[in-house]
């Protein structure tokens, strides 16, 4: 078992793996051969490589968005899918605008395509975010099928919400980045709480 959360003196950031402890994933000799022979794949070195000069060049000095645009540029992909919720789609079209601002194609896809109703997974009334009204899926499964028929080159999630970010990750066949995600209480900055983990959200959090 690995507790890299708890550990206090992250050996392996400061490349002192003499000092590293029997349970730390520094001691799998064999199943690091393994994964640096995976780096050697052509997509693997290439998101790598260029996610490793995005970090250097723009280390707390460009935001997220400014990531994006410099690491799709970095990797030459010019067609960008953006898979968004319905909730946010002020701030999708604003995304969306940028990135093509910027030279790129952008196919963007949301939430609540098909209009297929929450009944068809099982969904009840009282179930329902409002209940006795008619409620759409979240469909992300169509939303990666839509961007892999479109054959876009990299894939960027917008305010997904739990659950439905995981199926859109499992569909996908392009590589995926995260612009943002869902926390609605939080302003979408799911670290609030974390955060405010020994004040306000103490006894939220407490187990």
């Amino acid at each position: 078992m690995y507790y890299c959360a708890y550990c206090q003196d992250k050996f392996c950031y400061a490349g002192e793996l003499e000092k590293v402890t029997e349970n730390c994933p520094c001691k799998e000799k064999a199943l690091i051969e393994e994964v640096k022979t995976l780096y050697s794949d052509c997509e693997n070195h290439l998101l790598a490589h260029n996610s490793a000069l995005v970090e250097s060049e723009g280390y707390c000095q460009k935001t997220r968005l400014e990531e994006i645009i410099l690491f799709a540029n970095k990797c030459q992909y010019k067609k960008l899918g953006v898979a968004f919720c319905v909730g946010l789609s002020k701030e999708a079209k604003i995304f969306c605008q940028i990135l093509k601002n910027h030279g790129f194609d952008v196919v963007s896809v949301i939430c609540k395509n098909a209009a297929i109703p929450k009944e068809f997974i099982g969904i009840s009334e009282n179930e329902k975010v409002r209940p006795n009204t008619k409620e759409a899926i979240c469909n992300p499964i169509m939303q990666a099928k839509l961007l892999n028929k479109a054959q876009t080159d990299l894939n960027i999630l917008l305010g997904l919400c739990v659950g439905h970010d995981s199926l859109f990750i499992k569909y996908s066949e392009a590589p995926i980045t995260v612009f943002a995600v869902k926390d609605r209480v939080l302003a979408h900055n799911p670290l609030g709480a974390i955060y405010l983990s020994d004040s306000y959200y103490r006894k939220k959090l407490a187990k």
